[in-house]
């Protein structure tokens, strides 16, 4: 959308009855031979919807028809706006209504609430904030003509560029040009050289990865020792004993456990966290910086920190047989699994052990070389493990769901991708979860019940429409839910019990987290509806989340008596949430794309997979053991014609040949596009 047309829609919005041409023109103070290009503007405002024409009166659609969002475009063209205010279904918006807008751009859209799909669909009528200023894509040439093919656009269409200017650059590289000028920036190389991809998805996504010079100085100025002043008012817990457990490359330990067994049979479970809050003050230029990138970045084989690596890797962290500044939840906890006391405190530790989660697993297998290199952690261990199995049944029984999904694990050699492992974590994983949501939950209540401003980590009930659709797929499958709204927690739980270890068990989980609404931050402590709830918050990881960060204040400032306020805590409740999905947008899409391209590699290979979905454009399939989907076109299926028996079902009118969720398929890959994360499949020939 040109300037005319901003100031245009601009106007209009200001003058609720409408305007004539004349009056539009007198206030825009267009004249002489540019009141054509007014007019030709004002037609194709018309033409688009994004203004209403009644008579020689022109006027903006109403309030109630534009909504405000964030655009997020999809590999297959369309896209969809996320509401700013949180309310109300996503807006699919086609790729010929999208306006050249990117992702996480800023958009007002008008809305249809009930389109082709029977969900809302509209049509961008302005870009309010461009979320950055600069295009990504792929550089072209068209009859010598230099152009660039934009990743985040939901158009297919490439840009003319305005020159290459002293750029060398060929056909196939990726590169980066200004928005609006459209001249080259900057050129990465081609995607399959080495380090292109992290560079460009860091550049994609918008990813801080330098600190400021201030930070940085300030950073160097923190002091390694711990000081008398620094013991000031903390409770000493290094005669007991602590231990981490992190996975092996981990390098920022934010929490330590320790347990106890108490006279009356309870348990007494110290959960200690690095305390940040002591070096990162609030106003600092490492709290500013922090702030901004809001959460650390964990891509493959490269880490983008929150912090400074003096701090989020050394100062802060709780290294092993190092003393370290905390802050302390101790709670005492029945055999039943209810916390009866809480304590929070300002703390000293010293870990015994740097454990990682392969060796505790190993002593809970009893391998004896384990069992017997940590000899006088077992019992610890072990009252850990029976502790964690009582939480969890608690938990369970109270409604909280349990996604226990596998993730791709890749495995290089060399520095070449090499194969794709499922990863799934183990029972020492679930039992630090299990501590870390108890921690939690205590923290938020403590503050909640105190009335101290805070972020809390809310998780809204679904849409009753989306559990509806949810509903009606699981009926499918013989699985049988209440009215929609009458579904709980424990229902969906029940769901994901019944269908564990069955062939059905990845589709139905995944539609079912396709039903629940996104976790975020906010002020208010609204209940964690996947938890099952009343109070939660992010605590445990101050190194790599700013949310937590606040947290350790707010307690902080509770425990001292002293008075604790935060301006734009909404706003940094939204900062937070926005920062959080575009670092997992960052991981996913790195991670897809190096799938991908190692997929490319097998062009012509058979694959396992299974139906994950049925759409206008065909079958969609995931590969087994690859964690990634690719598509069969309705023209691919064989000769015959294939009708929609429901959205979860094909059957061929001639052959009866079925194809429907959840079905097992033998495919073979026919094309990858590892940029667009896209592939192409076929079914193999039946033997």
């Amino acid at each position: 959308m040109g300037p005319m047309e901003n100031d245009i829609l601009t106007l209009l919005r200001q003058k609720k009855k409408g305007l004539a041409f004349h009056q539009i023109a007198a206030a825009l103070r267009v004249h002489g031979r540019d009141q054509t290009k007014l007019r030709q503007s004002l037609k194709i405002m018309e033409g688009r919807g994004t203004v209403l024409r009644r008579k020689d009166v022109y006027a903006a659609p109403q309030d109630k028809t534009v909504i405000r969002g964030g655009f997020m475009p999809s590999s297959r063209g369309f896209g969809f706006v996320r509401r700013s205010d949180g309310g109300g279904e996503d807006v699919f918006v086609p790729a010929r209504y999208s306006q050249g807008a990117l992702a996480g751009d800023t958009v007002e859209v008008l809305v249809k609430e009930k389109g082709k799909i029977g969900k809302p669909e509209g049509r961008i009528v302005r870009i309010i904030k461009k979320a950055r200023e600069t295009l990504l894509g792929i550089y072209q040439e068209h009859y010598g003509r230099p152009m660039i093919l934009p990743f985040d656009s939901a158009s297919a269409e490439g840009l003319p560029l305005a020159s290459r200017g002293t750029w060398r650059i060929s056909p196939g590289m990726i590169i980066e040009a200004e928005r609006d000028s459209l001249a080259v920036r900057s050129v990465f190389g081609f995607p399959e050289e080495p380090g292109v991809d992290i560079q460009v998805v860091i550049r994609r996504f918008n990813l801080a990865t330098k600190f400021s010079e201030e930070a940085r100085e300030e950073a160097g100025r923190v002091s390694r020792k711990i000081t008398a002043k620094d013991r000031e008012g903390r409770q000493d817990y290094r005669p007991w004993t602590t231990v981490t457990i992190d996975g092996e490359s981990a390098q920022d330990f934010d929490d330590a456990a320790s347990i106890r067994r108490l006279p009356s049979g309870n348990f007494l479970l110290g959960v200690h966290i690095a305390d940040v809050s002591h070096y990162v003050r609030p106003g600092s230029a490492l709290d500013k910086d922090a702030q901004a990138r809001a959460t650390s970045v964990y891509l493959p084989e490269f880490t983008i920190p929150m912090l400074p690596e003096e701090l989020s890797n050394d100062i802060c962290s709780l290294r092993g047989r190092q003393v370290r500044l905390t802050v302390s939840v101790i709670l005492e906890i029945d055999v039943q699994g209810r916390v009866v006391k809480a304590d929070f405190h300002p703390s000293l530790i010293k870990t015994a052990e740097r454990m990682t989660y392969t060796s505790v697993f190993k002593i809970f297998q009893g391998d004896a070389s384990e069992t017997a290199r940590y000899k006088k952690l077992v019992p610890d261990f072990l009252m850990m493990r029976e502790l964690a199995a009582i939480l969890r049944r608690r938990r369970e029984a109270q409604g909280s769901l349990n996604f226990d999904l596998l993730e791709p694990e890749l495995i290089y050699r060399e520095g070449t991708l090499h194969r794709v492992e499922a990863f799934e974590a183990n029972e020492a994983h679930h039992l630090i979860e299990e501590f870390m949501v108890l921690a939690n939950e205590a923290v938020a209540a403590h503050l909640s019940r105190k009335g101290i401003p805070a972020l809390y980590r809310i998780h809204p009930p679904p849409a009753l429409a989306d559990i509806a659709e949810l509903k009606e797929l699981l009926e499918h499958f013989g699985i049988m839910l209440p009215k929609a709204e009458k579904v709980t927690s424990r229902d969906l739980q029940r769901v994901l019990k019944e269908v564990e270890g069955k062939p059905d068990e990845k589709v139905i989980q995944s539609r079912v987290l396709r039903a629940l609404r996104m976790a975020v931050y906010s002020p208010d402590n609204a209940g964690h509806y996947g938890l099952a709830k009343k109070d939660y918050t992010h605590f445990t990881s101050p190194i790599r989340r700013y949310p937590d960060l606040i947290v350790h204040r707010a307690l902080k400032a509770l425990l001292a008596g002293e008075k604790w306020k935060i301006p734009g805590l909404e706003a940094l409740a939204l900062h937070c949430s926005d920062q959080e999905r575009k670092a997992d947008g960052a991981e996913k899409e790195l991670v897809e794309w190096r799938i991908f391209r190692l997929l490319k590699t097998r062009l012509g290979d058979e694959f396992e997979g299974v139906i994950v979905d049925i759409t206008k454009a065909g079958v969609l399939v995931e590969l087994d053991d690859f964690f990634v989907d690719g598509l069969i076109a309705y023209a691919d299926l064989g000769g015959d014609y294939y009708r929609q028996k429901s959205a979860r079902q094909l059957v061929g009118r001639r052959s009866g040949r079925t194809f429907e969720l959840g079905q097992k398929i033998t495919v073979l890959l026919a094309a990858v596009d590892p940029l667009a994360r896209r592939m192409t499949l076929v079914p193999a020939p039946h033997p």
